[in-house]
């Protein structure tokens, strides 16, 4: 008998019995279906966090002063400036205050800097202008509105030249920047910017926790981190006092503990193919029992071992590939439905795919050995003797 009859002879056996075929290939089901839905919520993941440290600007570096007790001024930052391989410097003063205009009111993010920061962080402005040195120079009352924000404030209306509330006290609004997204969880389209000292003597605090540097170029992005640290530690003796980290250590940390939980959730989808090809010997068992009389009448018209070996064999690996198309199509299902209800990016790969189906024919081959080696080794008298 050929495999093209063997294959046939399986589907007919399947069709037969519906619901136990079904039962069979549920977890065949489950576990293709969560690999291939985890592995593309997971790459969409990395995805995203690889293009939110690139919109960034891959010679960015942040720098995070945890010593509260020694301050680091303006003073000391302007050494940084100077330190080898660094392009710009911006310290970065954040928080969230109340915006009011007219009737309306929201709560927004209100970051203090400088001038540098808009190219630092790779922005626009669409209207008007960006925080000037004269502005931080004399604490002038100006805000540069997030495009959201500035539309939430005044809608259609442009808002160049007007007043708005913060905490109660007029600024003037001077420019609106283009929208850039969000990035690493914050979106500087719903945010506000200040000249630094105004953002200080809003804030309340004199002194500088935070700031971004940017290399001369993606090359020097190391030899202005150690520049960076060598000032730094001419204030802090103790480095524990103070992190300097470029964008692509922020995307490998990310990106691995995305790939730690995208194994762990992928291993435990695969303990789900693992229990499916269980179920598939346990019911190849079955069939074999059921089926004893059947293989004593194919061995007593001539049929050899190795063609009752390869049609059980054909059976079970039909029925857990039927299971990995199904569990394929699933996972692909569920993916997009969480892509549209999430938000989320989501990226298939069609080698893990077709790793997935091609694991779950092979689960079923592997699992089907022993009940095709029991139907193959049984004698035609005693087979055809069962009732």
């Amino acid at each position: 008998m050929n495999v093209f009859t063997s294959i046939k002879m399986a589907v007919r056996n399947i069709q037969g019995n519906k619901l136990r075929s079904f039962l069979t290939m549920l977890g065949i089901i489950i576990g293709v279906g969560s690999v291939i839905a985890l592995l593309a919520i997971g790459q969409g993941s990395s995805k995203s966090v690889a293009d939110s440290v690139n919109s960034l600007g891959t010679n960015l570096i942040t720098v995070n002063i945890t010593n509260t007790d020694t301050h680091f001024t303006m003073d000391q930052l302007k050494q940084v400036k100077q330190a080898t391989g660094v392009k710009h410097v911006a310290p970065v003063l954040s928080g969230r205050n109340t915006f009011q205009k007219g009737s309306t009111s929201t709560t927004a993010s209100v970051t203090g800097t400088t001038s540098s920061y808009l190219s630092i962080r790779q922005m626009t402005v669409k209207e008007g202008r960006f925080i000037s040195t004269l502005d931080e120079k004399f604490r002038q009352k100006v805000v540069v509105l997030g495009s959201d924000l500035a539309t939430t404030l005044f809608e259609n209306q442009s808002p160049i030249d007007k007043y708005v509330r913060i905490d109660g006290a007029n600024y003037l609004v001077v420019g609106v920047l283009n929208s850039k997204g969000g990035s690493m969880g914050t979106s500087s389209d719903d945010a506000a910017f200040l000249p630094y000292s105004t953002a200080q003597r809003l804030q309340q605090t004199r002194y500088i926790t935070q700031f971004y540097a940017q290399a001369e170029n993606q090359q020097s992005v190391n030899l202005a981190m150690a520049a960076i640290s060598r000032v730094m530690s001419e204030t802090y003796s103790d480095s524990d006092d103070y992190s300097v980290v470029n964008q692509q250590d922020v995307m490998e940390a990310m990106r691995a503990v995305t790939d730690s939980m995208t194994m762990l959730l992928t291993g435990i989808a695969g303990i789900s193919l693992l229990v499916g090809g269980i179920g598939i010997m346990n019911i190849m068992l079955v069939s074999v029992t059921e089926r004893t009389r059947e293989i004593g009448i194919r061995k007593a018209i001539g049929a050899k071992r190795r063609d009752i070996m390869l049609q059980f064999l054909i059976e079970s690996a039909v029925l857990s590939m039927l299971g990995g198309l199904c569990g394929a199509t699933i996972g692909v299902l569920t993916a997009k439905v969480y892509e549209l209800t999430a938000g989320a990016t989501i990226v298939f790969s069609l080698p893990i795919m077709t790793a997935a189906f091609l694991f779950s024919a092979i689960v079923g081959i592997i699992f089907g050995v022993f009940p095709a080696y029991k139907a193959s080794k049984l004698k035609p008298i005693d087979a055809l003797r069962t009732e």
